[in-house]
């Protein structure tokens, strides 16, 4: 499973400098980050909260690079009385489309389990 999320840039205030692009995106929207990254660990029933990028932002070439981010992960179950909490990190790729002014992120590739045998 890997996953992706796009972002639209056309409103930031940071225009010529990709990384401030990147930033601000990020902080104005922390519950779609969460959404986003909520899907790679949907399976053990928790949620992501509270994104924040760590760290620096990499660029591999002008338009792509990676960049860390932290959050909190919310493992909740009201009929086995679990609300447990703890924090994580992950690197994330991106992708900057400048004509159309699209941030697309790119998680990690985490393989599925396959059936086991019996």
């Amino acid at each position: 499973m890997q996953e992706s999320w796009k972002f639209d840039t056309s409103g930031s205030e940071k225009i010529d400098d990709l990384k401030d692009t990147i930033t601000e995106t990020l902080s104005n929207n922390v519950l779609e980050m969460g959404i986003f990254l909520s899907y790679y660990y949907k399976k053990e029933g928790a949620v992501v909260e509270n994104v924040k990028q760590i760290g620096n932002i990499e660029l591999t070439d002008s338009l792509k690079g990676k960049l860390t981010v932290g959050f909190d992960l919310i493992y909740f179950n009201a009929c086995l009385n679990i609300n447990e909490q703890g924090k994580e990190k992950m690197d994330i790729e991106f992708e900057f489309d400048k004509d159309i002014r699209e941030l697309k992120l790119i998680g990690p590739y985490w393989p599925e389990r396959g059936m086991d045998e019996i």
